[in-house]
């Protein structure tokens, strides 16, 4: 019988190897229905804009702003209702996935604005 300290190394090695083989497989599936097109796949290359800065940046901001706030409400309003413990760890997580969900959303709306519109 194989005991799970073994079975984690095979587990990681076989999922490595499919996701490098689907990588590959997709990448020359695309470039073989450009040549069926017509395509020169050596030529081709999107024009899309890069807004990585901005969704990390506004994801970073909006976790410290909810990090931030979960320290405050912990501190003040948190530890005057009587609570068992002292800290609150479900507030943390909570205001930190809001408020960096919050920073997506804004992220996607900015880069949505500035999208071309398709007029077939």
């Amino acid at each position: 019988m194989i005991d799970g300290d073994a079975l984690i190394p095979m587990v990681v090695c076989s999922t490595m190897f499919a996701m490098v083989f689907g990588i590959v497989y997709l990448y020359r599936r695309e470039r073989m229905a450009m040549i069926e097109r017509g395509m020169d796949p050596r030529n081709y290359k999107p024009k899309v804009h890069n807004y990585n800065t901005l969704k990390w940046g506004l994801l970073l901001i909006g976790a410290g702003l909810g990090l931030f706030l979960a320290f405050i409400l912990d501190h003040t309003w948190l530890t005057s209702m009587d609570y068992d413990s002292k800290h609150n760890p479900s507030v943390y997580f909570a205001l930190i996935a809001i408020f960096g969900g919050a920073g997506l959303l804004i992220s996607h709306l900015v880069e949505r604005k500035d999208m071309p519109i398709n007029q077939d």
